[in-house]
């Protein structure tokens, strides 16, 4: 067993499991997405089954003993369900949708060294796994009635078995698909046929035909549960298949007063358009994979029922058997671990690069030497001056390539608010309809996390204050079902983000009576308001439209952390609504944080970065055109009025203002803009941001800091934060005093 003292043993376990996980609760949503009534699609379920046996198998190996009880009664569960031996019902898919939650409970524990505080909520919830009854055996073994040799039937794992039965409750045809493909390209080509079939019915087995062929060549039957007639069979399988409908046998008297689907009658309008794996029931390698292997060697998996003890449902301390599931949504959505998976091509292009820039070096040095020797040719300088060249492109090649490296699609954290949807829709009695669009826009690993937490506040906001019931909805005219859509698309060199509703919209007269109402402003405060401003008033601290605090909102805490955490991003947030038509947010972030261009400005004997990404353009003013309007400095632009901020007085520098010409850099975010006025323009250079550590994280303004190559280190500015207290911050603050 690793050692688990081993900083690296630990993370490669936080890695792997953390990935087993996300692909467990995304195959559990597509689950609930595919399951028809209590019947479950097998290539899904079979994918779940696969992740529960991986968390199984880490679990034991890193010594885990709640993950590992845990995860082997998830599969002892999934492994009922797969077989026919209970039923995929909604009580069924809610207890397996509770595992997701705890496991990353228990990895979070894990990966901070904690007590394991989980191990209660962890037997709690496997007791759950096992508890219930099964169902009963099936009256008739309707294998028997159709026309399948003894030495095929003696070759089918238990699995199979069930998935062949299965078909025929529902009246399915049976087709035996018999084609031959060359050694060479047997497999892909065997791949094919599965394409052209998985489309009209459910793969049940493939296995070597018994008949004797080509010796430079090797054939296959494969069974075909299907509900479509034998033509559109022939001609999914392709004109080399031998495609034969298998008749079904009069049921023997003994079973004919049973249960049975009888002759083929009209096809089932749907069927589970999968496969079956060809391993025994416990198995957790790829489904359906080509046998090789002779008929014989395929013996039949042994019953899992006279394998195990009958299962007995054991009490859950504190709670009724049909009390509906304890185990509530994380707190947080972020991933315990920060690691990153690499194409290995990615790779080979950095280790390039960075062979490259080790030739530069050389050469460099080479020069170097020549220096100190004393030559002093007119030939150096020039091959000095194209060395630095060359070196500057790599480096950008090379910063390209590590922001690329980090960057990840943002469906990593659009699938679990997917999920998240579902299982809170439910619990509000609602009805919703949630769509996602831009899932695969990019951004820094590190800023996807942040956005997680931010985008859950968002949506639950939605489901419970935004969207009405089914009969409110019916009584304003709008569809039973309301509509949530989260969006991404890519604007230059920043993201926008965007959640949206079709529920009851905010009501901007409700906002000023309730700020007035919880002494956050004065009425004559609140009249002096614009639109944007009284909207900007839900992001208050305290401040909560809900009349009424229960399990999912009403504190007057979610808005507030959204706006603070998406600063701390150095991104912003915006509001759109109407009432009686929804309302949209909108929020605007960099792409990556790490290594951005930056434009170095000079402000009252100062030095400061301004991420270029916000830079719009840099105009110059006179002291005389500068106006102040309502205590604030402002300058006309192209006939617009644009608010200015002097630098050096935000940041309550004793130094004066250099007298004469204003450089005022414009900057702007969504639709916000902002004059920033500096005494002068330093230029461009690219930085790397470093945080200011814990005890000034929370200075406004600052993103963090960066050294200029120099010696000389200097402050990063946070654009959108800035913006946020000019623009809107400082307003809202005057009418609280």
């Amino acid at each position: 067993m690793p050692d688990r003292r081993s900083e690296k043993a630990l993370a490669d376990f936080i890695s792997e499991a953390q990935e087993t996980i996300e692909t467990l609760d995304k195959s559990l949503a597509r689950l609930d997405e595919t399951r028809r009534g209590g019947e479950a699609d097998p290539d899904t379920l079979n994918a779940v089954f696969r992740a529960a046996h991986s968390l199984k198998g880490l679990a034991a190996m890193f010594g885990v003993e709640r993950m590992l009880a845990l995860a082997h009664a998830l599969e002892d569960r999934l492994d009922d369900v797969r077989m026919g031996r209970r039923s995929l019902d909604t009580a069924t898919l809610e207890v397996l949708s509770s595992a997701p939650v705890v496991f990353r409970k228990i990895i979070a524990e894990e990966a901070a060294r904690q007590p394991p505080a989980s191990a209660q909520q962890a037997g709690e919830l496997a007791a759950r796994l096992r508890g219930g009854d099964a169902r009963d055996a099936p009256a008739a073994d309707l294998i028997s009635e159709v026309g399948l040799d003894d030495s095929v039937r003696a070759v089918l794992t238990e699995y199979e078995e069930h998935r062949l039965r299965a078909n025929l409750e529902r009246g399915a045809r049976l087709y035996r698909v018999r084609v031959g493909f060359d050694l060479a390209t047997f497999d892909t080509g065997l791949e094919e046929l599965k394409k052209r079939l998985k489309p009209i019915g459910e793969i049940i087995s493939t296995l070597p035909s018994p008949e004797p062929g080509d010796p430079s060549a090797i054939s296959f039957d494969v069974l075909l549960g299907s509900a479509e007639p034998l033509d559109r069979a022939r001609d999914a399988a392709g004109p080399t298949a031998q495609v034969d409908e298998i008749p079904r046998r009069a049921p023997s008297p003994s079973s004919s007063s049973a249960a049975s689907p009888g002759p083929p009658g009209p096809p089932a309008p749907t069927l589970p358009r999968a496969e079956a794996p060809a391993s025994a029931a416990r198995a957790a390698g790829p489904v359906d994979a080509a046998p090789l292997a002779a008929p014989g060697a395929r013996g039949r998996a042994p019953s899992q029922a006279a394998a195990a003890p009958p299962r007995v449902a054991e009490p859950v301390p504190g709670m009724a058997p049909t009390a509906r599931s304890s185990v509530a949504e994380d707190a947080s959505l972020r991933s315990v671990s920060q690691a990153v998976r690499v194409d290995i091509h990615k790779l080979d292009q950095l280790m390039n690069l960075v062979g490259e820039l080790v030739l530069v070096k050389t050469s460099l040095l080479g020069i170097a030497e020549r220096l100190r020797g004393g030559d002093e040719s007119t030939t150096l300088g020039l091959e000095l001056h194209r060395e630095s060249r060359s070196l500057e492109r790599k480096l950008n090649e090379l910063q390209g390539g590590i922001l690329e490296v980090r960057m990840v699609p943002l469906d990593q954290i659009f699938d679990k608010l997917s999920r998240m949807v579902r299982k809170l829709a439910r619990d509000l009695g609602k009805k919703v309809d949630f769509e996602v669009r831009g899932g695969d826009v990019e951004l820094d690993k590190l800023i996807v996390e942040e956005l997680s937490d931010p985008l859950m506040h968002l949506i639950r906001n939605a489901l419970d204050h935004a969207i009405e019931t089914p009969d409110e909805r019916a009584r304003v005219g709008k569809p039973p079902a309301g509509k949530v859509t989260l969006s991404a698309s890519q604007k230059g060199s920043h993201v926008l983000v965007s959640v949206d509703d079709d529920g009851a919209g905010i009501d901007e007269k409700r906002l000023r009576e309730l700020a007035v109402e919880r002494g956050l402003c004065s009425l004559e405060a609140t009249l002096q308001f614009s639109r944007r401003d009284a909207l900007n008033l839900i992001f208050l601290p305290g401040f909560s439209t809900a009349r009424q605090v229960t399990e999912f909102s009403g504190r007057g805490v979610g808005l507030d952390v959204v706006k603070n955490n998406i600063a701390a991003m150095s991104g912003i947030i915006d509001l759109h609504t109407e009432v009686g038509k929804g309302t949209r947010f909108e929020i605007t972030l960099p792409v990556t944080l790490a290594i951005i261009r930056a434009l170095v400005v000079s402000a009252a004997g100062r030095t400061y970065a301004l991420p270029l990404n916000s830079v719009l353009e840099i105009v110059t003013a006179e002291p005389s055109e500068v106006r102040t309007i309502e205590t604030r400095e402002v300058i006309s632009l192209r006939g617009s009025t644009l608010p200015i901020l002097r630098l050096g007085r935000f940041f309550g520098s004793p130094a004066p203002p250099a007298p004469g010409q204003l450089f005022v850099v414009v900057v702007g975010l969504a639709q916000e803009r902002l004059g920033v006025a500096v005494d002068g323009l330093v230029g461009q250079q690219d930085i790397v941001v470093k945080p200011l550590g814990r005890a000034l994280a929370g200075v406004r303004g600052i993103a963090g800091a960066t050294d200029l190559g120099n010696r000389r280190t200097i402050l990063v500015l946070d654009v959108g934060s800035i913006i946020e207290e000019v623009i809107h911050g400082g307003r809202l603050a005057e009418a609280a005093e």
